[in-house]
């Protein structure tokens, strides 16, 4: 199919209203109410699970299956620097990772479709879920309430800068990484710089930790398996002549599969521990498991490059490498089969990449976005019914 203009213009009009209105994650009051006029207009029935989520309902004609398609609705602590025409009117909130663009496409597909219950065999969810960019999120939330219920599959996407425009990225099994957080205090003894002796220099044995567990990845792991270990803060001191009691790190892990986090956990322990030990000092460690790997079911996957294939030519269809971010729909894949796809937006003239205060997409793939999940829910509603 070709999105005829007027759609196409309509779906890029969402997106910038959106844009402009953006709101943090579990504050999506306005945006969840948006959204529910949108697709009260469209005729469709609507609910809320948590409260802060939307969900549109429609039912096909025919018997089939429930399918489920999922965008994400929160927005990002940023101060939005595009200057654009339609910039957030929210100061320091921003549409930074392209969910805008993400709920633009699914309206633009609840739109199409809302009319054509004739050729649907089954029953369709649009789900606009709240809180993706936080922990606990909403993918959580929905889950513990009982939103995969009854359905049969779910599939997801998100508009993704390290692509190109135009090209859609597509991955079997583990795609998103797993993301744990840790963080940890090590206690020594403080002192006057001048008199190391009488101290126990906790910067010193945080510096000797934090380059010994760099070696976990490189040294404990098979070398094809593929994980992450990042120290994202650090904190000694407050004086240059004064050793500190006391030094703090927090960091984060990723992962693809659960036996790696639980190896890493236990070894990032056992480091900290011994490493304290031939220092006299002590320590503290707090290691939380975050979101899980996202894992594309292979036959769900198989159906959308296919899908793909048939609606851009085939050179624009490639296998991506797994990504090292995470994305609460894990939580979705982890109990039915799931398949979540990256549409390209990277382009010269947009080079920031997500969560950047100049952050962009190319509009012209929001059209490509609602044909490809247009045709591929019907035909595959169509096929397994």
């Amino acid at each position: 199919m070709t999105l005829q203009q007027e759609t196409a213009e309509w779906v890029v009009q969402q997106r910038r209203y959106l844009h402009a209105h953006p709101e943090l994650s579990h504050q999506e009051t306005e945006t969840k109410e948006y959204v529910k006029q949108q697709l009260e207009i469209m005729g469709l029935e609507t609910y809320s699970m948590t409260g802060k989520d939307i969900i549109g309902v429609l039912r096909g004609d025919r018997a089939g299956k429930t399918i489920a398609i999922r965008s994400d609705m929160d927005a990002l602590p940023i101060l939005e620097q595009t200057g654009l025409p339609f910039a957030s009117k929210n100061e320091n909130v921003m549409h930074a990772c392209g969910h805008d663009g993400h709920m633009a496409i699914l309206l633009g597909v609840a739109r199409l479709l809302a009319d054509r219950s004739s050729d649907i065999a089954g029953t369709l969810l649009f789900v606009f879920q709240h809180a993706e960019e936080e922990l606990p999120g909403g993918a959580t939330e929905l889950v513990e309430a009982g939103l995969l219920d009854g359905i049969d599959a779910i599939f997801g996407y998100h508009l993704w800068q390290p692509i190109p425009a135009g090209v859609i990225g597509v991955r079997e099994g583990p795609t998103m990484a797993g993301a744990d957080r840790f963080s940890f205090t090590i206690q020594g003894k403080g002192g006057h710089g001048s008199m190391p002796q009488d101290t126990i220099d906790p910067t010193l044995v945080m510096s000797a930790v934090i380059l010994q567990i760099q070696s976990i990845i490189s040294r404990s792991l098979s070398p094809s398996e593929e994980a992450v270990l990042s120290i994202g803060e650090l904190r000694s001191g407050s004086n240059y002549n004064i050793i500190p009691d006391s030094a703090y790190a927090s960091g984060t892990v990723r992962y693809f599969h659960k036996e790696a986090s639980e190896h890493i956990k236990k070894r990032l322990h056992a480091i900290i521990d011994g490493v304290c030990q031939a220092y006299g000092a002590t320590f503290e460690l707090d290691y939380q498991h975050g979101d899980p790997p996202l894992d594309n079911d292979p036959q769900l996957t198989a159906f959308m490059e296919r899908q793909a294939k048939q609606l851009v030519e085939e050179k624009q269809v490639t296998r991506i490498d797994g990504i090292m971010g995470s994305e609460d729909f894990a939580y979705y894949s982890t109990e039915i089969p799931a398949s979540y796809i990256f549409l390209g937006i990277g382009h010269e003239d947009r080079p920031y990449g997500h969560h950047h205060p100049k952050f962009d997409i190319d509009e012209s793939v929001l059209a490509t976005g609602v044909e490809l999940f247009t045709e591929s829910l019907l035909t595959y509603m169509e096929e397994n019914r």
